[in-house]
C-alpha cells in the first residue's frame, strides 16, 4: 500500500480510471433488470483539505456509460467554491429525515460526524467530531493485519491508557463548528507518531484506547446540547465496544441504531448521495451554509448524462 504522499500522478490517474470501472460494475449489479433514474457517486476521498481543496477518485463517466443513466459526481467542489468546507454533506439527509424532531444523527465512518437537525434547514447544525473508525482500523492493519476490529473484540480485550489518550489530543478538537476533517490529520503517520511504541508493545491496549478516544471526542462534541436521542449509523455502529463506551458517555440520552428508522447502518451514506443526486437533477441546491460555512446554498454535484 502506498502512503498518502507517495502516490505519483500516473498512479493516481490509473487508480481514478480503475475505480470508475469498478464502480460501474457495482452499479450494474445493483441495477439488475431495473431502470435507474439517476446514479450518485461520491467517489473515494484520497485527500480533503477543508475549505481549500478536495480530491475524490473514481471516474464517473464509466458509470454513466455502463448504466446509461445520468450520473452525478464531485459533490464537494461547489460548496468549496462558495467558500464552504466541502463537508460534511450527509446533514442534508439528516435534516430531510429528522428536521424538528429533536433527534441527533451520528454517523461513524472513517471520520465521525453529527447533525443536529433544526425545524428549518438554515437552523441545522452539522460537523465532524474527529476520528471515527480510521485510527482503530489503522492500528488493526498494522498490528493484526486485519482491516478492522470486528465487533470491537480486540478493544474489549485491552485496557484504556489514559496517558495515551492525552497524547492523542489535537488542537483541532477544540475548534468550533463549522468544521470538517479527514485522514489528512487522523492518518497512519499521526498514529505512529503518537502511539507507535505502544502499538508494538501492547496492541490490544492501543486499540482499546483508540476506541475510547473516538467515543470521548464524539460525546464531548455533544456536551451541553440537551441531547435526548442519538441515531447511529456507519461501520462504527457495528462495533459493540465503541457503542458501549458511547452509551455510557451520552447517558441519559438514548442511543439507537439507524435500523430503528428503517436505515441499515452501512446504507446511510449511499442513501444520502442518492438523495443529493436526485435533487441535483431537479436543480435543488443542497449545500448547507449553516453546516459548511459557505456563502450560499450551492447546487452540489456535476452531472454526466
Amino acid at each position: 500500500m502506498l502512503a498518502a504522499r507517495e502516490a505519483r500522478a500516473p498512479e493516481l490517474s490509473a487508480l481514478h480510471a480503475e475505480l470508475g470501472r469498478f464502480f460501474a460494475k457495482v452499479a450494474l449489479r445493483a441495477r439488475g433488470r431495473r431502470k435507474i433514474g439517476v446514479v450518485g457517486s461520491h467517489g473515494q476521498t484520497v485527500w480533503h483539505a477543508p475549505g481549500r481543496h478536495t480530491l475524490q477518485l473514481g471516474e464517473a463517466a464509466y458509470i454513466a456509460e455502463a448504466t446509461g443513466a445520468p450520473t452525478v459526481c464531485d459533490f464537494r467542489q461547489a460548496d468549496l467554491a462558495a467558500g464552504g468546507q466541502g463537508a460534511p454533506l450527509v446533514p442534508y439527509l439528516d435534516w430531510a429525515l429528522f428536521g424538528g424532531s429533536g433527534i441527533v444523527a451520528l454517523n461513524i465512518g472513517g471520520i465521525a460526524n453529527v447533525t443536529i437537525p433544526g425545524r428549518r434547514r438554515e437552523d441545522t447544525i452539522g460537523f465532524d467530531t474527529g476520528p471515527g473508525n480510521c485510527l482503530i482500523d489503522e492500528a488493526m492493519r498494522l498490528a493484526y493485519h486485519r482491516p478492522y476490529d470486528r465487533g470491537g473484540r480486540v478493544a474489549a480485550s485491552g485496557k484504556v491508557d489514559e496517558a495515551l489518550i492525552r497524547k492523542l489530543r489535537h488542537p483541532w478538537l477544540k475548534r468550533r463548528p463549522p468544521k470538517s476533517t479527514g485522514r489528512e490529520l487522523w492518518s497512519r503517520d499521526f498514529l505512529l507518531e503518537r502511539a507507535g511504541r505502544e502499538l508494538k508493545a501492547r496492541p490490544e491496549d492501543v486499540v482499546a484506547t483508540l476506541t475510547a478516544f473516538t467515543a470521548r471526542t464524539i460525546a464531548e462534541a455533544l456536551e451541553g446540547r440537551g441531547i435526548q436521542e442519538v441515531v447511529v449509523s456507519g461501520g462504527g455502529a457495528l462495533n459493540a465496544t465503541l457503542m458501549g463506551e458511547l452509551e455510557a458517555r451520552l447517558w441519559p440520552a438514548a442511543l439507537r441504531p439507524s435500523e430503528v428508522y428503517g436505515m441499515p447502518p452501512l446504507a446511510k451514506e449511499p442513501i444520502a448521495f442518492a438523495l443529493l443526486a436526485e435533487r441535483r437533477l431537479r436543480g435543488v441546491p443542497t449545500g448547507m451554509p449553516s453546516v459548511t460555512g459557505a456563502r450560499r446554498p450551492a447546487l452540489l454535484g456535476k452531472v454526466l448524462a
